[in-house]
């Protein structure tokens, strides 16, 4: 009996002590399963997957489990990914949820192993040259299956009416032939079948989508296209009226109600074609080129993005693609390309004189920041040379480095880092009432003193000529730590000769104003009223009704400087540290040496950096007053 005893206890603490290692065993098949797929398939991109590093942390396109035991998500889009798909490979991911693999140049076959995946909800390979009949064994778990764009042939596999979660089913542009199977999927929005060879009738289950879903198979017939050879036409709903019975009727009107008929409906008609006209003239006014998915809500279904952004680029957009790729700068790590961002779902961050921002959260996963452009000015060649010169010139801790860019005649894309949690323009002016943490002396001096080294950093790395054009708080980016990035740098040079917005007015220095030219002076201007911004919580807008905005901020400061009362100009949330008042008035007094009337009375970025670096690093010795200090020194503005 104690021999059994014992034997039990040693096999269950046996037991005990493998459960571990058998999670380990199965991420770490997972990392020899990818690492097999790489080895046999040749890709233009570096992966950097190692036997050293983390599969979950480090490996690009891979997202694990929320414990990280196993890999549940693979995206590996335009990579350059070229040749078959091994089999044993990546169909031994059995913890495997979505797989991409699109815009890539893969040939063969589709690995039944791959498909068949029991775990598998996502499966996109459009954009490949794959070929072959598509796999019967398709995981019935799948929600979205994308195999466009392919060289798929053969009939669509009955077992797809057993996929009953299926969401999308987009099989364009393949060379699929024979019948449809009549697929009776509760759960299907998004189909299309357009462009193969397929033949006969449109089953009942199907004749609900439109009938974009079936173009390009010239033998399909049936609702929503032409009726089927031999269908006899419905039945008109109303039988006419025997020639005798309608020459009765206009006979019994007399003259005068024909004559009320008449003029009714030329009205009817004249209300119509004036309707037309304005419909026509809003359309001309309004419908400018746009991005599928970059919408204000970017709310769309996955489904719908990817069946709305294929129709509208499928004849130009996507040939243009190929000739006006996504450009990225050396060293992004990002792995996406144009049609990630069209894919994207995408949401307004706010709307400038330069165009509109949008966040937009891509397929595995990545954020950025997408700036579309308006009213660019500049041709291909000289975009993309100030596109060049932004992206070396940009390379400083506190410049949001410009990733990628895109150009086509009517598009004009830009693709930055996402930063949270946002401007210094919602750091000083945001509801307090939202848990806006206030920022205090230290802090504003931090980030003026970051935001002046961006901006010395591009006025010298171009050459002397090269500006900033829109320096305002909203274009301040704040890091985690609250560290500042400057944003939107070299862009004035692309834009037409800009109608300066009358709420940016005061970030304008009075030179820019009579003459719409932009210097590195007028751009040392625009940093003095920041400066201003910052001490005093007064924002240099036009804004009525609010009362912490002020349209002409130096002049204000200004008049309050010379009534000797200086204290009413800074922030009333600084004036809780007065330790540090001192330091203030020196800010104050370079700030408004930064808004001089005359541009070379303005000091270079340069000199703005090591005065406030002096100021910050001074220590607090014996101050006089701000009335005294600003009264000495204070710099007449009319």
């Amino acid at each position: 009996m104690q021999h059994l005893v014992l034997i039990a206890f040693l096999s269950a603490s046996f037991l005990f002590l493998h459960i571990p290692c058998a999670r380990c065993a199965d991420l770490n098949s997972d990392r020899q399963a990818l690492l097999a797929f790489a080895a046999s398939v040749p890709h233009g991109r570096k992966l950097n997957w190692t036997l050293t590093t983390q599969v979950c942390t480090s490996w690009v396109g891979i997202k694990c489990t929320p414990d990280g035991r196993r890999v549940r998500e693979l995206h590996l889009p335009a990579v350059g990914l070229f040749g078959p798909i091994p089999s044993d490979t990546l169909g031994k991911l059995d913890a495997l949820q979505v797989l991409s693999l699109r815009s890539n140049r893969l040939t063969i076959s589709l690995p039944p192993d791959v498909a068949s995946i029991p775990s598998l909800h996502s499966l996109y390979l459009q954009h490949n040259n794959l070929s072959g009949i598509i796999p019967t064994s398709l995981s019935s778990n799948l929600t979205f299956l994308d195999l466009s764009y392919n060289s798929f042939d053969g009939e669509i596999p009955l077992k797809v009416q057993n996929i009953t979660q299926l969401t999308a089913l987009l099989l364009q542009n393949n060379s699929l032939s024979g019948p449809i199977p009549d697929l009776h999927l509760p759960n299907l929005r998004h189909l299309n079948l357009s462009n193969n060879n397929l033949s006969g009738p449109i089953p009942p289950s199907l004749q609900k989508f439109p009938a974009s879903s079936f173009f390009g198979n010239a033998f399909l017939c049936g609702l929503p296209l032409e009726p089927c050879p031999g269908t006899a036409p419905s039945p008109s709903p109303m039988s006419p009226l025997p020639p005798n019975t309608k020459k009765s009727f206009w006979k019994r009107l007399s003259l005068g109600v024909i004559i009320a008929i008449a003029a009714g409906g030329g009205l009817l008609l004249l209300i119509l074609i004036v309707v037309l006209l304005i419909c026509i003239f809003k359309r001309k006014k309004d419908g400018k080129p746009g991005i599928a998915s970059f919408s204000s809500k970017g709310k769309a279904a996955a489904g719908g993005r990817a069946e709305k952004s294929k129709q509208e680029y499928s004849s130009s957009g996507i040939q243009e693609a190929e000739r006006n790729k996504l450009i990225f700068f050396n060293g992004c790590s990002y792995n996406f390309d144009l049609e990630d961002l069209l894919r994207a779902s995408a949401e307004v961050l706010g709307k400038g004189s330069y165009g509109t921002t949008y966040k937009a959260v891509l397929e595995d996963g990545t954020t950025v920041v997408v700036k579309r452009l308006k009213e660019v000015v500049a041709g291909k060649r000289e975009f993309e040379q100030q596109m060049e010169i932004i992206g070396r010139v940009g390379q400083h801790q506190n410049a949001v480095q410009l990733r990628a860019y895109y150009y086509s005649k009517d598009e004009k894309l830009l693709v930055y880092d996402y930063m949270t949690p946002g401007s210094l323009c919602a750091a000083l002016h945001g509801n307090r009432t939202s848990g806006r943490t206030t920022l205090d002396w230290a802090t504003r001096v931090k980030i003026s003193l970051e935001a002046a080294r961006g901006i010395a950093h591009l006025h010298a790395e171009g050459g002397g000529k090269f500006i900033h054009g829109n320096i305002k708080s909203s274009n301040i980016l704040l890091s985690q730590g609250l560290s500042a990035c400057i944003s939107e740098f070299g862009l004035a040079q692309l834009m037409a000769i800009p109608h300066i917005p009358a709420r940016l007015i005061g970030y304008r220095a009075p030179e820019v104003l009579e003459t719409k030219r932009q210097t590195q002076k007028s751009d040392v201007y625009s940093y003095g009223v920041l400066l201003l911004e910052m001490l005093t919580g007064k924002a240099p807008l036009r804004s009525p009704g609010r009362e912490d905005s002020i349209e002409h901020l130096p002049r204000w400061v200004q008049s309050v400087v010379r009534e000797e009362w200086t204290s009413e100009v800074f922030d009333a949330d600084l004036l809780r540290h007065p330790n540090s008042e001192d330091e203030m008035v020196q800010m104050l007094q370079l700030a408004m040496a930064c808004v001089a009337i005359v541009p070379d009375q303005r000091p270079r970025m340069e000199e703005v950096v090591r005065r406030i670096e002096e100021i910050r690093n001074s220590s607090s010795g014996t101050r006089s007053s701000p009335e005294d200090k600003l009264k000495e020194e204070a710099i007449q503005i009319t």
